[in-house]
């Protein structure tokens, strides 16, 4: 596993802060919020201030995110879009399922949140933008394997961390190979409770020209574990639209 940069670290929590807290903040309240020390935070906030991408509302009202950042984003965005129709496949998944749909990417060993939409259902699973699941643990994580070449899975399933976070956790790579290869001869994978307790769902991967994604629809067992292959035909059929589209 990575290490992780402290002070690269350091920027994305303060991000996070602001995004949570949205509104300014002295250097004392960040100090205290993290458990930094004043020196290094003093140094962050004077170095995220002095290159433009914090500032002061008022004077001595406390630091917040300039407008850099915002357009900093955009920029990267238009470089390469979401494209409208992985949108929409989100939502009709969601109209037509009742669950949440999912789209990820892969990040080194993690699987990568990029855009989701949520089950109208009071109980149902989450998944904002940005979050990492294990590729190895997930179904989603396997769809994004099975689309890599067989020697670049391999180097990752060697590096990777075979925790148990649930009774059903597979936890070997030949038992994730195993599984990947199970999949693709049906053409899609099954999650089942493997990393959260009681989330069930079913993922299929996306190969495009420019982007290798894989879309899941996911909720509580107690609502997919009988459907989990109508959820695939449905899937799969719209996965098929979507290329058929492009």
């Amino acid at each position: 596993m990575t290490a992780l940069v402290k002070q690269a670290a350091n920027v994305i929590e303060l991000l996070a802060f602001f995004a949570e807290q949205q509104r300014p903040a002295s250097l004392a309240e960040i100090a205290k919020h993290f458990s930094w020390p004043r020196s290094s935070t003093f140094n962050l906030l004077g170095t995220l201030t002095n290159l433009g991408y914090l500032y002061e509302p008022r004077a001595r009202g406390g630091y917040y995110p300039a407008p850099a950042w915002s357009a900093l984003v955009q920029r990267i965005e238009s470089a390469q879009p979401l494209p409208d129709e992985l949108m929409r496949l989100l939502e009709v998944l969601v109209l037509e399922t009742g669950e949440t749909a999912v789209l990820a990417a892969p990040s080194g060993a993690n699987a990568l949140v990029i855009a989701s939409i949520e089950s109208p259902n009071a109980v149902r699973y989450t998944a904002a933008p940005g979050k990492l699941i294990p590729l190895h643990v997930t179904a989603t994580g396997r769809a994004l394997l099975s689309l890599m070449t067989d020697e670049d899975r391999a180097a990752l399933l060697r590096r990777a961390k075979f925790e148990r976070y649930t009774p059903t956790t597979l936890m070997s790579a030949a038992a994730v190979e195993a599984e990947i290869l199970r999949s693709r001869e049906r053409g899609w994978f099954e999650g089942n409770a493997e990393f959260t307790l009681d989330l069930g769902g079913v993922a299929v991967p996306i190969d495009l020209a420019q982007r290798q994604l894989a879309v899941l629809v996911a909720g509580p067992m107690f609502r997919v574990a009988d459907k989990v292959e109508e959820l695939a035909r449905l899937m799969k059929g719209q996965v098929r639209k979507l290329k058929a589209g492009r």
